[in-house]
């Protein structure tokens, strides 16, 4: 899953990502084509999805944490793809053997139509509103869903909304040959919905007791509108928070608890689970990655089993690595953090578990490390770096151990400033820093060849990890 949405990436971006994946026996590329930070994709009679809904302010730094856009800074960063675009990433695609699933997410996650359309929204005000730019507009301190700032959902109690998903889903499911379409479902919050007179008005002439109830009513809507066009509806997990028909598929993104429960219900699921596929969380130390909400290595990808123990195989359509885009600003980071936890979640996705083994896959992606300098593939070398541990001694003094994912791999550091190399002191086992000590550097070898870059760890770091003295 590649996300067009948060960062637009071009046509041609779009088809060197599509020539890295085939080479791993990837056969499906999920195009996420709308947020609240651009809505992707051309809709011929509804013209203000692309001419507003698909550029925002330009800013760069922690997504997330901008400070909001004022009135008067330009709106030019963004783009979309015109229909003829689509046809020819779907051509490129489907002559390396790769289908195209195209995602129009909703109710949630749906700023960048309402700033566009604001009549999609239930609530007044939102012809204020603008294609998100990375500022905060939701509060996650009580966890999903979220408390929404601004209104970021369609409404499931305007007809609007379902006449306009008509005319969406019309195109796409014309452009698109892929059987599917994803319809999102993911993250949509309830405060603004809890509000709304229409509503509340909805609620009591559908019977529904439960505010959460109205997502399923828009769901269950929304699938037949997919259906009408010939097409299956596909959702990320929460779409079956609420009943659902038999053939209602989904992808299980929270882990693979809901995926397990969903095949024990009889669903066909795609297993995309954070645990093991999330390609946008960090995957080194955080001082060496943009920070995002976790972490996920490569010996830990690797352990990934999309056909759960006691699930009917025939139920599992196969696995998907995500990559969303909220920190990957250019291309070259979406091959970064792509590269190499794709290969083990493609070696993960087409091998059976008997015949995996760590050693000798690792020692297969290093073969590859050299074909992808050979094709200037961008990649994480973060497998060789050390992975830093800080605990407390007897005494209360900090007092660091290092490992590494890579095997036969030897560590080097200093404590004085300098970088180190092959001949400084190598690590053999837990450290007390020296007690004016601010700076921690590490680099790895492999013999005499470094593979590993030199980082530098701040003390003050390490003590923060550790806990109080």
């Amino acid at each position: 899953m590649f996300d067009v949405a948060r960062h637009f990436f071009t046509k041609h971006e779009v088809k060197q990502y599509i020539d890295a994946m085939v080479k791993y026996k990837y056969n499906l590329l999920h195009l996420h084509l709308t947020d609240d930070e651009g809505w992707r994709l051309e809709i011929k009679g509804l013209p203000k999805l692309t001419d507003v809904g698909a550029w925002r302010v330009k800013k760069e730094g922690n997504f997330g944490d901008f400070i909001p856009p004022t009135p008067n800074e330009p709106r030019d960063y963004g783009g979309f793809y015109t229909q003829n675009d689509i046809k020819e990433i779907i051509q490129y695609a489907k002559d390396r053997y790769v289908d195209i699933l195209p995602e129009i997410d909703v109710p949630g996650h749906s700023l960048a139509a309402i700033a566009s359309y604001p009549e999609l929204s239930c609530t007044p005000g939102a012809e204020k509103y603008q294609v998100r730019s990375g500022e905060k507009i939701m509060d996650w301190s009580r966890g999903a869903p979220p408390i929404a700032l601004v209104d970021n959902t369609l409404c499931p109690a305007n007809e609007k909304v379902y006449a306009f998903l008509d005319t969406v889903l019309t195109q796409v499911a014309a452009l698109f040959p892929f059987e599917y379409i994803h319809l999102g479902g993911d993250e949509a919050p309830i405060n603004f919905w809890q509000k709304s007179d229409a509503v509340k008005a909805l609620m009591q002439r559908e019977g529904m007791k439960r505010i959460e109830e109205v997502q399923g009513y828009f769901e269950r809507r929304v699938k037949t509108i997919v259906e009408a066009k010939g097409k299956k509806f596909i959702g990320w997990d929460e779409i079956l928070e609420n009943p659902m028909p038999a053939n209602t598929t989904v992808m299980s993104w929270r882990g693979m608890k809901y995926g397990i429960e969903a095949a024990h219900k009889g669903h066909e699921v795609v297993m995309s689970p954070t645990t093991y596929a999330y390609l946008d969380y960090m995957q080194g130390d955080q001082i060496t990655e943009p920070k995002v909400y976790a972490s996920l290595r490569l010996n830990t990808s690797y352990e990934f089993e999309p056909v759960p123990k006691g699930v009917d195989p025939k139920l599992i359509k196969g696995a998907q690595a995500n990559l969303w885009t909220e920190q990957v600003y250019n291309i070259r980071q979406a091959e970064y953090m792509t590269w190499p936890r794709g290969m083990a979640i493609a070696e993960s996705a087409w091998s059976p578990s008997s015949k995996k083994n760590w050693p000798t896959f690792f020692s297969k992606v290093e073969n590859h490390f050299d074909r992808l300098d050979l094709a200037e593939t961008k990649y994480s070398p973060s497998v060789y770096d050390p992975i830093f541990k800080a605990t407390r001694a007897a005494d209360r003094s900090l007092a660091i151990s290092l490992s590494t994912e890579a095997p036969e791999i030897d560590i080097y550091y200093s404590f004085d400033n300098s970088e180190p190399d092959r001949f400084y002191p190598k690590y053999t086992g837990t450290l007390n820093p020296p007690k004016d000590a601010t700076m921690f550097k590490v680099v790895t070898y492999k013999g005499k060849k470094k593979v590993g870059r030199i980082i530098s760890m701040p003390i003050d770091e390490l003590n923060k990890r550790a806990g109080k003295r």
